[in-house]
Parts: structure tokens; sequence; C-alpha cells
């Protein structure tokens, strides 16, 4: 994963050329629910070190772009894919876009379903297993699981077919089912057994698992991997403080909690 030298350039020489200050308004951070755990700990030790409130909102990356673009007040959005913020950059709201961190689709299951990285295709195709997964255009999450079975097409014909006509949507969309506060979404649709294999960010699964051990999270094959970029934007005439966030979260600081959280994150300094 890269995160392009002109991007960080320019981040670098508005660090030095925008006078820093503690704003006394907050700022307003909208970021994808898979990094809500990763962010919010960013956002936490940000308030602590430079003394500016952050308000956070967090949900699938093409609601939150929807809110924006009919008006909500973000400064900073952190984006699950390189495509919504970058929607937004060419309508004029902000810009450039950073590739910020990188994640990977994984597999919970059951415990009581046979699936591993070897037999993974064939169970995903077979009739008597759900599958579940986020919803497309509305969360990349989904749109991750689309290109999974588009690529499954390559290696079965006909997959694509199966696999996107059986896909249950249960997460991502505007009208999909709420967990509980402070419950993570996909324990508890598993929890609930609503399906009985979902397609989700390795790190939504590895939130999941602490909090119903008796899932499973499979690695998926290398024929059918898909990962994800996450994109990162600015709203134009956003205060100096806006930017100093976006650096923090590309510093090893901010990219070491990302790594932490099980994100692939590029600017974390080698251990000498």
């Amino acid at each position: 994963m890269k995160i392009h030298l002109n991007f960080l350039v320019f981040f670098s020489l508005l660090a030095f050329s925008l006078p820093w200050s503690a704003s006394a308004e907050p700022l307003n951070l909208y970021a994808a629910g898979s990094l809500k755990s990763a962010m919010g700990a960013i956002a936490a030790s940000y308030e602590k070190i430079y003394g500016t409130a952050i308000t956070t909102k967090f949900g699938p990356s093409g609601l939150l772009t929807k809110a924006i673009e009919e008006g909500e007040a973000a400064d900073v959005f952190a984006s699950a894919n390189m495509g919504h913020p970058e929607k937004l950059a060419a309508g004029g709201w902000g810009g450039p876009v950073v590739l910020f961190a990188r994640n990977q689709l994984c597999a919970l299951a059951q415990p009581g379903v046979d699936v591993t990285t070897d037999n993974f295709l064939d169970t995903l195709l077979s009739k008597d297993v759900r599958v579940g997964t986020s919803t497309p255009k509305a969360d990349p999450s989904g749109d991750y699981a689309w290109e999974l079975f588009k690529k499954a097409d390559a290696v079965m014909a006909g997959s694509f077919a199966t696999l996107s006509g059986k896909a249950l949507q249960l997460t991502g969309g505007p009208d999909s089912p709420k967990a509980p506060e402070g419950v993570n979404q996909y324990g508890w649709v598993m929890g609930d057994k609503k399906a009985d294999v979902f397609l989700t960010y390795c790190t939504n699964a590895v939130l999941a698992k602490k909090e119903v051990p008796d899932l499973k999270i499979v690695r998926i094959p290398g024929d059918l991997s898909v990962g994800a970029d996450y994109g990162m934007i600015v709203r134009n005439g956003a205060s100096p403080e806006a930017w100093r966030l976006a650096m923090f979260l590309l510093s090893p600081d901010g990219q070491k909690v990302l790594k932490e959280y099980g994100f692939e994150a590029a600017a974390v300094p080698e251990e000498k």
C-alpha cells in the first residue's frame, strides 16, 4: 500500500504554512463504520494532545457521502473506499483525496459451518449456506463482496449469478437494523444467526469475534481476495485544525493506531 508522495508533501507544506492554535469550535469527523474503534482512539489522542474537541459520526461511507452532499457539516471525511471521497472532490466539496490505510475482506462463519480457505467457494455456493453481506452502493463493504462474487465467476462460471442472487444484504443500508449501542454490528448479526457466513472487513471480523468468541474467521483464498483502499478528504474552507487532524491521521502516531486495529498502514517507522 502506497500513500502518494505528492499528497504527503502537500500536507507537510500545509503543516508549516498554516497558523496552528486550539480551536473553540469542535471538528466534525465523518468516518466509515469500520473505522469506528480506530478513529475513536485517534480522536481521543488528538484531543488530548492539541486540546481541540472532535465530534464524530460513523456509518456506511455511501450514506455519509450522501449526507455531506445534502449539506451536513463534515470537516474531514475518512471513507472505506476511494470512490466516495473522489465523488465529493469532483463536486468541488474538498480535496485532494489521500489513500491513508488499507483493509482486506475476510469471512465470519458460524462454529458449525465447515468452511476453510480451501473449500471457501464451494461452501459459499452451497444451497444450504446463507451468505451475508453489507449493502452495495450504500456501504463499500457490500461493493467489495460483489467484487469477490465477480472474481468467483472467473474461477467457476455462474458463481456471480448464484452468489449475488442468494446474498443477504444485512447491514450498511439506510433501512438495515442497527445493533444496540456499544455492540459490534457484525457480532450482533452473527450472534442472532442471521447468516452462516458473513463477508466483511478483517478488522470488523476481529472485533466481532471478541464479542462472539465461537465465531470463526476464515481467510479468503488468493484468487478471490479483495483489498479495500481507504481514502480521506478535507472540506474546502475548513479550518487549519481540520488539516492538522488529517496530518495527524497520516503521522506515525495515527498510523500506529490504525495498525493496532488491524489496518495496513504504511507510515509506521520500522523498529530499530
